[in-house]
């Protein structure tokens, strides 16, 4: 799924006038960001933490990887910095502490919009299966939530940061942690992502032949295999994915919505200030909400009607009442 600069959106002052109207054209905004190496020390630092609260309150909810804050005080403190940014409410609920060895450790941690969304279940994978030692290098966290404004409704959310080398054993183990949480949950709407590697040298065309999520139907990749998730100079690869099962899910996404978020274009960050928070940009996808997924297809015309007039009203105006 890519960008287009033809779709409508809601940033035009002369369309907000219309959204009391017509009601809101925003989704519901699903975010995966690899945050490297989320601390206390790091969240100390008042431009690193500015920075993450604008990248998070774009989200109703917000996938963190690379979060080391075992006393949780780091994980604390954005989530203060979140509810005292803008109208929403945020909470959080994170995973263990997780990895093989001491470097390796790390946590999975959501952040999510009380408004919007309920935190129904939760539940840490561990692999289980004899002669598979620890496919995972971090064994994933799922989380289930419940939006009611969205056309999916209930989802899980399954998460993954892959160690680079063993990324094709990882990602290709999401399959089983599927059909696990198939079985636990009893449903099938489940969304895979995060910081998988999943790109240049760590996962070629020929490796997809070994990952059950590429060679079993009905898994849909939305960060397609040209998009670069990273911010150096020296790398182009799309190391962060969003996956969905099924097309129920795939039809629930907005079109056009999965893509990479530039806070070095959208913030008019330097390259140094981006790298003080993450070597990766976040990755994001929105859920059609009721109201845009019940309107959206008759109201694109009126709205152009509607912005047409009023245009050619303005017009016609004096220059010199215009503002």
């Amino acid at each position: 799924v890519a960008t287009s600069s033809s779709v409508m959106t809601c940033h035009s002052p002369l369309l907000l006038l219309l959204v009391g109207i017509f009601g809101p054209c925003s989704g519901f905004k699903i975010c995966a960001f690899n945050v490297q190496n989320f601390d206390e020390a790091k969240s100390a630092n008042f431009r690193v933490m500015h920075t993450l609260t604008r990248i998070v309150s774009r989200c109703d909810i917000c996938l963190l990887q690379e979060v080391k804050d075992r006393q949780g005080n780091a994980t604390k403190a954005l989530v203060e910095a979140l509810n005292r940014y803008d109208d929403y409410h945020y909470k959080y609920v994170a995973s263990g502490v997780l990895g093989r060895t001491p470097q390796d450790q790390e946590q999975y941690v959501y952040l999510y919009r009380i408004e919007t969304v309920e935190l129904t279940d939760q539940y840490q994978y561990i692999d289980r299966k004899e002669g598979d030692a620890d496919a995972f290098s971090r064994d994933p966290f799922v989380v289930r939530f419940q939006a009611k404004e969205t056309v999916m409704g209930d989802f899980a959310l399954i998460p993954l940061h892959t160690m680079a080398s063993d990324a094709i054993k990882e990602i290709d183990k999401l399959y089983d942690v599927f059909e696990e949480i198939k079985r636990k949950w009893n449903t099938e709407n489940v969304m895979f992502l995060g910081a998988f590697n999943a790109g240049c040298g760590h996962m070629t065309r020929q490796d997809k032949a070994n990952i059950r999520l590429f060679s079993i139907p009905g898994f849909f990749w939305l960060i397609r295999d040209q998009v670069d998730t990273t911010v150096v100079d020296t790398a182009n690869c799309a190391y962060d994915r969003i996956v969905v099962h099924g097309e129920p899910f795939l039809k629930a996404i907005k079109p056009y919505s999965a893509q990479v978020f530039n806070i070095a274009n959208e913030y008019k960050l330097s390259k140094e200030r981006v790298l003080e928070v993450s070597d990766h940009f976040p990755i994001e996808v929105d859920l059609k909400t009721k109201s845009s997924g019940q309107l959206q297809a008759p109201v694109q015309p009126l709205l152009l009607i509607a912005l047409s007039v009023i245009t050619s009203a303005l017009h016609m105006l004096p220059s010199t009442s215009m503002v």
